[in-house]
């Protein structure tokens, strides 16, 4: 089993995650960059994103999750309509060690944030080219 240099999240109740913290930790190669998310971290990140004030600061933060914690976000329109904030899918990608709740509380935050900002909203779907101009 690894034993990383630096402090790692608490351990989940038995039975109540899907993280698969200890395969992780039995990996020599796994990626345990996620660990390092404690309960304490975790709160000052969702407080940065409900922050987010624009698709820019999106994006840079976006980048910092992948490049720290290895988190990968997935942001797109949803399969009908998007008429509110509700019509995009959220996702956080699979991966060991990202705790089932912060699997909920991120895309939660995103949502909160995008509620407040709707101009961050329109610059997504304009980057999934919903708003460009079809060629023709």
């Amino acid at each position: 089993m690894q034993s990383p240099s630096f402090v790692m999240r608490e351990e989940c109740p038995q039975g109540l995650c899907t993280c698969e913290r200890d395969d992780l930790l039995r990996k020599p190669d796994g990626d345990v960059r996620i660990l390092q998310l404690t309960k304490w971290q975790e709160k000052q990140l969702i407080a940065r994103i409900e922050a987010i004030s624009s698709y820019a600061d999106l994006k840079h933060v976006e980048e910092r999750m992948y490049a720290q914690l290895g988190i990968v976000l997935h942001i797109s329109p949803g399969l009908n309509e998007v008429r509110t904030v509700r019509g995009l899918n959220i996702v956080l990608q699979e991966q060991q060690g990202l705790c089932r709740k912060t699997r909920q509380t991120i895309p939660a935050a995103i949502r909160k944030c995008l509620e407040r900002n709707p101009a961050i909203t329109y610059a997504i779907l304009d980057a999934e080219g919903l708003f460009g101009v079809e060629p023709g």
